[in-house]
């Protein structure tokens, strides 16, 4: 069972990419700040940080919650940060037999790089 790397919205109710202009090209707009902000937001806790960083820098882009477990915190902990990374739409998950394998959403990487560069 796959799930998609989009984000439902609680109140919105609706998908969101978490992809924006450089902040050099010109100012965003509203709905670009919210996607930004829960993007930045989701990624300003230290252990989530920890959890996205081995995920992307595992071996063929993904790994397995087995793999990524031993970040200092108990495994309750580790399934909520990563379920508030998925949330915010940096992470993707698949089901396979007993184990959850975590893999950084396509565009996530390309998409904060994209909005950390600056415009040519």
């Amino acid at each position: 069972m796959s799930n998609s790397s989009a984000v439902v919205l609680p109140s919105a109710d609706r998908a969101v990419a978490p992809c924006c202009p450089p902040l050099t090209e010109r100012p965003l707009d509203a709905e670009e700040a919210v996607r930004a902000a829960r993007m930045f937001k989701a990624l300003g806790d230290p252990v989530r940080l920890r959890l996205f960083s081995l995920i992307a820098s595992h071996e063929g882009g993904e790994a397995c919650v087995c793999d990524i477990s031993d970040v200092g915190v108990s495994q309750p902990t580790v399934s909520h940060h990563l379920k508030k990374l998925k949330e915010a739409g940096l992470l993707t998950s698949e089901r396979r037999g007993t184990w959850v394998y975590y893999r950084v959403a396509p565009s996530v990487l390309a998409a904060m790089g994209k909005l950390l560069t600056a415009s040519a």
